[in-house]
């Protein structure tokens, strides 16, 4: 039972000639703990006797919202421009109102609230912001000039670290559990340092080309650009007529890409390089669609050594369809307008 349930049954007690400790004996009989007080039940009857005949709660008048003024909504909307970071108290104690009343205005007047700051991979400069709008307009107005060419032409390609244990992500981690049960527990995992490092080269229909680092080798302009050569051979069996076609070839700026030695080895290949503005990783189909879902794939798993490394990441690009490689790179012009529309800042989704 609700109070103003509670409050009939006192009423109705009391006009049958029943005192506070009677109807509190008889309440407590019937309801047990949920009864009301004691207390409770003897205030309410000193109300009826004194003439009260609503169970209802009185409306209260409250006190007037004076300091709800155009005047002084103006000065927190100056002060939070000035500092966003300021807290409710802060504006209250510089204004002279209370923190409730500032804190409507704020929300309910104002419509500000306060949320954090979100990761992303870079600061950007203006120059940089700037470089990312032209890039994406210029790749964008390349594709839409002939769309399924794009997408048929176009091979791209990133190197990540897989890890003989990486940990899962909190969306792996969610269990089911019964209102009132304890909170599952889970202690915190950090990265392993068994690593291999996997270069991958894939396109709409599938992966082209995976490579892993042999242990005490490292990723150098001349090893890139034999990787670049071995591309060219998988893609002459793989994607017969692509080369002839001219290969949309599609790199980040990471400087063993963008060396002389390797800007020659795509143009010898026959390769039509496609710019991508430094600091993008939202603007890579690996790094902002294939690598986080093999990293999801992988979370929680343990291997022991890095050829146990290289079968499942294997295995795992065996199983995926052509739909699903189609995908991360029918997503990528999106991501373009997108980043094209905001001006270069980064794209979240």
């Amino acid at each position: 039972m609700d109070k103003i349930e509670h409050r009939a049954v006192i009423k109705y007690l009391y006009l049958k000639g029943l005192t506070p400790k009677a109807i509190h004996e008889d309440m407590s009989a019937t309801l047990g703990e949920s009864a009301p007080s004691y207390a409770t039940i003897k205030n309410w009857v000193a109300e009826f006797k004194r003439g009260r005949e609503t169970i209802q709660d009185e409306p209260r008048s409250g006190r007037p919202s004076t300091a709800s003024t155009d005047e002084n909504k103006e000065k927190i909307c100056d002060l939070i421009l000035s500092d966003r970071r300021l807290t409710v108290e802060e504006i209250a104690k510089t204004i002279g109102i209370s923190s409730e009343r500032t804190h409507h205005i704020i929300t309910a007047d104002l419509g500000f609230s306060k949320v954090s700051a979100r990761w992303v991979p870079r600061l950007l400069s203006v120059e940089q912001k700037r470089n990312r709008l032209t890039t994406s307009r210029d790749c964008l107005e390349l594709y839409e000039a002939d769309p399924l060419e794009f997408i048929e032409r176009f091979v791209t390609m990133d190197e990540t670290w897989v890890h003989h244990n990486t940990p899962e992500t909190k969306e792996q981690s969610k269990q089911w559990k019964r209102v009132g049960s304890p909170t599952p527990k889970k202690a915190k995992v950090i990265l392993s340092a068994g690593k291999v490092m996997a270069s991958v080269f894939w396109d709409a229909k599938g992966i082209i080309l995976v490579d892993y680092l042999k242990k005490g080798e490292t990723i150098n302009s001349d090893y890139y650009c034999s990787l670049l050569r071995r591309l060219k051979e998988e893609i002459k069996e793989k994607r017969p007529g692509l080369l002839r076609r001219k290969v949309l070839f599609h790199q980040d700026n990471a400087r063993v890409h963008t060396s002389v030695q390797s800007m020659a080895e795509i143009h010898q290949c026959g390769f039509e390089l496609l710019p991508h503005p430094p600091y993008s990783p939202d603007l890579a189909p690996s790094d902002f669609y294939l690598f986080p879902k093999l990293k999801k794939f992988l979370g929680g798993k343990h291997f022991h050594t890095n050829e146990e490394v290289v079968a499942a990441v294997d295995a795992y690009f065996e199983e995926l369809e052509e739909d699903f490689f189609k995908t991360g790179i029918e997503a990528l012009p999106g991501r373009w307008k997108k980043c094209f529309e905001l001006g270069g800042e980064y794209v979240e989704k």
